[in-house]
């Protein structure tokens, strides 16, 4: 009996093209309901003779919890190795609305353990950038922000192809025909939703603010966005400054734009879908100024003696009156 099952473990295997399906092992779980499970999502062919095997090997209760990529076929030797060193273990790996390039490194080598030199190693590649549908002169702003589930073996390269991917992927082609019909490219919509993600901190405004800065743009007035600045110097110093002074929105930059009219090169974050949605379908508003309040909402005015006025007004603590349109 134990020949037979060696025998049969070690035998077949998947096929090339096999499908990789996500399999989750609870804390606990018994081994006939890991047999139970992986045979259910035909992973396995042979469930009596995985738990016959894991038994010999005295690998029953060794299985680790988690959330597995499994190809569907594989050997149950091979399954047994894979679940008790938790070698096809799936993370969740998490990255914020508004997260640069930077930010992405830094938090693939806290939770995954990457070298963040490696993960911003592997964003130099443009012409990969390019081949996977992006455009732009750097990878700001297509690595998409969400929840991710990848392997703890995951290498840096795997990692940024896999959110550029899922950039690339929010152009549906209900997008696109808006996006043309604005005669925008992908490049400059992200690049204005990066913006409008760095300014806005509720979601009610984003369409707002989105429809301000392209009223500035049709009136070719500079942008005058300060998360733009703060990008441009973090991208010659370093370092971000969380707060901006008077002498700080004349440093010398291609983001700089309060001396530089229109659109920077390119995103200063990864914006959210919200941010590209708002950017897309803004709001119809004849404002083109804004300040930020105390709340994190925004005072919005039509001329600049309005918004003069309203600086003066969240300075003060004194709540703006609200506007009647």
């Amino acid at each position: 009996m134990a020949a037979l099952a060696l025998a049969l473990a070690a035998c077949g295997g998947p096929a090339p093209d096999a499908p990789l399906v996500q399999i989750t092992i609870p804390p606990g779980a018994t081994l006939r309901a890991i047999s139970d499970t992986l045979s259910a999502h035909q992973v396995l062919a042979h469930p009596l003779w995985f738990r016959t095997l894991a038994r010999l090997e005295r690998s029953d209760r060794k299985a680790q919890a988690g959330i597995y990529e499994l190809r569907q076929g594989e050997r149950a030797g091979t399954l047994i190795r894979i679940l008790t060193e938790g070698r096809g273990k799936l993370v969740k790996f998490t990255v914020p609305e508004g997260s640069t390039v930077r930010e992405v490194a830094a938090l693939a080598g806290k939770e995954l353990g990457l070298p963040p030199d490696s993960v911003l190693a592997a964003t130099s590649d443009t012409v990969r950038l390019r081949g996977a549908g992006a455009e732009g002169p750097s990878y700001e702003g297509w690595l998409h922000p969400d929840t991710y589930l990848v392997p703890l073996t995951i290498v840096p390269k795997d990692l940024v192809d896999l959110m550029v991917r899922q950039s690339v992927a929010l152009w549906t082609p209900a997008r696109e025909a808006r996006r043309d019909s604005m005669g925008l490219t992908r490049l400059e919509v992200l690049t204005l939703a990066s913006i409008v993600e760095g300014e806005a901190l509720v979601n009610d405004e984003r369409p707002v603010i989105a429809g301000v800065y392209l009223n500035r743009l049709r009136l070719r007035m500079p942008l005058q966005a300060d998360p733009t600045v703060q990008y441009g110097m973090e991208l010659a110093t370093g370092a971000r400054k969380a707060r901006l002074y008077t002498k700080d929105y004349k440093f010398p930059s291609p983001y700089n734009t309060y001396l530089r009219p229109g659109l920077p090169p390119g995103p200063i974050d990864s914006p959210g879908v919200a941010s590209i949605d708002a950017v897309l379908t803004p709001a119809s508003v004849p404002y083109l100024y804004f300040v930020a309040g105390p709340d994190g909402r925004h005072v919005f005015s039509r001329t600049y003696r309005e918004h003069l006025r309203a600086i003066q007004q969240v300075r003060s603590g004194v709540p703006p009156a609200p506007k009647i349109d």
